[in-house]
């Protein structure tokens, strides 16, 4: 696409500049490539002139490209029976987070368009760095947003605490990017179940879809947080026990749900030492029995196992007590006599 410099700069309003063109030889296939320190170093020290330049560069890149796609041949698309389009859906307990970064517009109205690539392109490469350090799947990367996925594809122990831990890495990581600008991120996270599955076919076409109520939760419950917090649903809570010190937020009113959720706020790493005394302390796992009611069904498990297998009750209680400690299982059936 050949294009005369000078009633270009003229159709702009901005021929003065005609002269600095010449003289750098900026000529029709250097002018889509010229960059904002270009423009300074070419002498348009306005900064109304510089977006007026950039803006009439863009669309000439995008002129370049829309002739490109026309010149270029049809590809050949492989035939593909109806089945092969359709991959199988599974049903998955999977853990969704929702990041988003605060106050992205303010920055689209303040920054250059190649400044705010450059951030964007900075924020989508760490958040995408901490979530696969932590074992998730980034699913999408959404402008400002980014969705992952813990549990799917490849689910790990811990799925649920992996994503708790990536969040709050999240926040740390993004604060200390260093680009000239305070970046804040907010997250949300929700487990539950979901139907899960390659729902746009194979190749180019390949989109990892989850349908359900998780989700939606975890949009909402991001649209919640305060700037650098990490919000996550009751159900998610649930599966933490004590292993993070967590803001008890209540029921939510939230777009679209009937019910009022209620939202959780974690404030940090608790610091507990036992990873398994954490997870099944009954004050944070609603709904479970304290320790003690479980001793009293796991030994008469093990009386049973005495009974039938010639193992002594009292070897079983012993190894009972030596792995759960001697609190909250004072209740511990004695051997039958």
């Amino acid at each position: 696409m050949s294009i005369e410099i000078t009633n270009w700069l003229r159709g702009l309003g901005l021929e003065q500049y005609a002269p600095a063109f010449h003289d750098n030889d900026i000529d029709s296939e250097i002018l889509p490539q010229l960059t904002t320190d270009d423009l300074i170093g070419l002498g348009v020290t306005s900064i109304g002139h510089r977006r007026k330049l950039l803006s009439a560069i863009s669309a000439l890149r995008e002129d370049e490209a829309t002739l490109a796609r026309r010149q270029a041949p049809p590809r050949e698309t492989p035939h593909l029976s109806p089945l092969a389009d359709i991959a199988p859906a599974e049903r998955r307990q999977l853990t969704i987070m929702f990041c988003d970064l605060v106050g992205s517009t303010e920055l689209a109205i303040r920054l250059d368009p190649e400044d705010l690539r450059d951030i964007i392109a900075t924020y989508h490469r760490r958040v995408t760095e901490v979530v696969t350090r932590h074992g998730g799947f980034v699913a999408r990367l959404m402008g400002d947003g980014v969705l992952a996925y813990f549990g799917y594809p490849l689910a790990h122990e811990g799925d649920t605490e992996r994503a708790v831990r990536s969040g709050l890495a999240i926040v740390e990581a993004i604060a200390a990017l260093g680009l000239g600008q305070p970046l804040e991120v907010r997250i949300g996270i929700a487990t539950g179940l979901v139907v899960v599955g390659d729902l746009m076919g194979t190749g180019a076409a390949h989109e990892e879809m989850v349908t359900g109520e998780t989700p939606n939760l975890a949009a909402r419950l991001q649209s919640l947080a305060a700037p650098n917090a990490v919000i996550v649903s009751h159900s998610t809570r649930c599966q933490l026990g004590m292993l993070f010190e967590m803001q008890d937020l209540g029921p939510q009113v939230l777009k679209g749900f009937a019910s009022r959720p209620r939202a959780w706020r974690v404030v940090g790493e608790s610091g507990v030492e036992s990873r398994f005394a954490a997870l099944r302390t009954a004050e944070t796992r609603p709904g479970l029995q304290p320790i003690g009611g479980g001793a009293v069904e796991f030994a008469r498990c093990g009386q049973v196992m005495g009974e039938n297998f010639g193992r002594p009750f009292d070897d079983f209680r012993r190894l009972f007590l030596n792995c759960f400690g001697n609190t909250r299982v004072q209740h511990l059936p004695q051997a039958a006599q």
